[in-house]
């Protein structure tokens, strides 16, 4: 088991600090969307489900053009601070964020959309401020269908390949994931090793979609 234990706790602080990321952008993207009536808020939130429907690759790639040191972001990052993101394990957390912010951002917008205005409204009329209507009405309200897409985003982060590869590579120790350790693995015709790692995915996937539908479940008779 020695050697999985990297790539495990790789993997697991990736999709930790994408899904806390998330959890911030997502919850406020959804919040906007639902809130908020603008011209082309339906093309904005096309846009932001883009990496549900684009291969993970073609994400990478796109990464790999903004990140990269002749790339927008990553030129001014590299002469300015230093930074280099590309192959890093700060890579891979950018990657698992872009890939997972639909997940939940998507459940955010349909959780706020489904709150009653009236309730905000009064809240309102005894003298609650914006931010006070936010995070004692309407989040507490919206709560568990955030909490679902979470779950989703973890388990989806945790699995997540196409992109990690392309921007963080495969570097043992440093950069290798869980799911890039599977392709590893096989390819050097491990199939034990292999084995062990598709287990472990397989179970945490499983628990983090179970409680998903639980929490789905809940939601309903609530």
């Amino acid at each position: 088991m020695p050697e999985i234990f990297p790539a495990l706790y790789l993997s697991l602080k990736v999709a930790l600090i994408a899904t806390t990321v998330n959890l911030v952008l997502g919850t406020l993207a959804g919040y906007f969307l639902a809130r908020k009536r603008f011209i082309g808020r339906e093309l904005l939130d096309t846009i932001l489900m883009l990496p549900m429907v684009l291969p993970p690759t073609v994400l990478g790639y796109y990464l790999l053009v903004l990140l990269g040191k002749q790339g927008i972001i990553g030129k001014w990052l590299d002469d300015t601070f230093g930074i280099n993101l590309i192959f890093t394990w700060q890579g891979a957390v950018i990657a698992a964020v872009v890939v997972t912010f639909p997940l939940i951002t998507k459940p955010a917008r349909a959780a706020f959309e489904n709150i009653t205005p009236n309730l905000e409204k009064m809240a309102t009329v005894f003298g609650a401020s914006r931010r006070q209507i936010f995070f004692n009405v309407t989040l507490p309200l919206a709560w568990r269908g955030i909490l679902a897409g979470v779950l989703l985003a973890f388990a989806r982060a945790l699995g997540e390949f196409g992109a990690t590869l392309m921007v963080a590579g495969s570097i043992p120790n440093e950069t290798q994931t869980l799911s890039i350790a599977v392709y590893e693995a096989v390819q050097a015709g491990d199939d034990a090793l292999a084995n062990k790692l598709v287990i472990i995915i397989s179970l945490v996937c499983i628990a983090m979609l179970l409680s998903a539908t639980a929490l789905a479940k809940w939601k309903q008779r609530g």
